[in-house]
């Protein structure tokens, strides 16, 4: 159930997901925590003998890496659909987002400010939501001038964010993957310009030059970075520039029997992808990179089920506590919103989950996502228009 916060709410002797041993009594007022303390000692039982319920309760998910718009994996499939079809599919991905813990979501390209305040209004899916709008690659390296017109067209959509695809994906040969789509002068420049128009800039890069070119550039994200080396995860915590390393959707796509279906050659490059995944993530933890989680999803196969990402970070060595950071508390920073998003704490955004379980015992994703009671947002549509 999603709930939309009345003008009061309260809470009165519930965990907060992370803090053992504690309940809380947690007051909500217009769409924001008001009052967080210490719960009065709870009896294990209700007068009648029954156990007392227990609920826990987190900050609402945050997926920095997600594609709303994207109705099928290959793009022209999506061209073939009638437009009507396709809103109702978008709007059935922000529902589906929602319902599963993600309260804001950073898309990493395909869907336009318009659509998503189309969405909030006459389907009331009260997701928040930033947007790169459409995404540079290869076919816009065509020199300064041409990138300049794409950014002002970027610009005036309403983006707050530039996504540049600065390498090849699922679609280039693994010993090609890491070759870069711009010159160096033009990534520059798209960084260089975006920052002096207010715009925050977010990397698609497997690894290669570009992330050097990412850490001098001082970009606020890179994405995927399977092929990243021990040295550049150094100067990358360094630096400040954070890591959204999106490892669940490799290991999906590498499943010729998976939910996405893909060819063999395409599995084949996944399962490298993924491989190498594992050892780039160890060299970001090991460093101190700043890590922000993210899914990468889109299809209505994905949709809903970005709680996988966890599984995946664990698999990888992350701890427990630092997956959850990752989504929440450092995810609000990575986007800017670290000062009212991200935390169980006086005067934040109220954007949170209602768990039936202590999330932090959960022994996968599915396990998880069935434990959620309530997912609430603190959102006020105004803000999300």
């Amino acid at each position: 159930m999603i709930l939309k916060q009345p003008q009061f709410q309260a809470y009165t002797g519930i965990h907060i997901a992370g803090i053992q041993g504690k309940r809380f009594d947690i007051e909500i007022t217009n769409g924001r925590f008001t009052a967080v303390a210490d719960a009065a000692p709870q009896p294990e039982q209700a007068k009648d003998g029954s156990r007392q319920q227990q609920l826990w309760i987190s900050p609402g998910i945050l997926d920095l890496h997600t594609h709303l718009a994207w109705t099928d994996f290959d793009h022209d499939d999506q061209l073939r659909r009638d437009p009507r079809e396709i809103e109702v599919m978008q709007a059935e991905a922000f529902a589906a987002t929602l319902r599963t813990g993600v309260t804001t979501a950073r898309d990493a390209g395909g869907i336009l400010p318009a659509t998503i305040r189309h969405l909030v209004k006459y389907y009331q899916q009260p997701l928040r939501v930033e947007t790169s709008s459409e995404m540079l690659g290869a076919a816009d390296a065509k020199g300064i001038k041409h990138l300049e017109n794409r950014l002002t067209e970027i610009y005036a959509t309403g983006a707050g964010w530039v996504k540049i695809m600065a390498t090849g994906g699922l679609g280039a040969p693994t010993e090609k993957v890491t070759e870069p789509n711009f010159s160096g002068e033009e990534f520059a420049f798209i960084v260089r310009h975006a920052h002096a128009n207010g715009k925050k800039v977010l990397v698609h890069t497997w690894g290669g030059v570009t992330i050097d070119w990412s850490i001098g550039a001082g970009v606020e994200s890179i994405e995927h970075g399977m092929f990243m080396t021990w040295d550049q995860a150094g100067r990358l915590a360094e630096s400040g520039v954070a890591y959204v390393p999106t490892t669940s959707i490799y290991r999906i796509a590498a499943d010729p029997k998976g939910v996405l279906g893909l060819p063999p050659v395409i599995c084949e490059r996944a399962a490298r992808a993924a491989d190498a995944h594992a050892i780039a993530l160890g060299y970001a933890r090991e460093a101190g990179v700043r890590l922000g989680f993210g899914t990468d999803y889109a299809t209505p196969a994905l949709h809903g089920y970005n709680l996988q990402e966890f599984d995946t970070l664990l698999d990888y060595g992350l701890s427990r506590a630092e997956a959850w950071r990752s989504a929440t508390e450092d995810a609000a920073g990575i986007l800017g919103s670290g000062h009212e998003l991200g935390r169980i704490a006086e005067g934040y955004i109220a954007d949170a989950v209602i768990y039936a379980a202590d999330p932090y015992q959960a022994k996968n994703a599915d396990q998880l996502r069935t434990s959620i009671v309530t997912v609430i947002t603190g959102a006020q549509e105004e803000d999300l228009l």
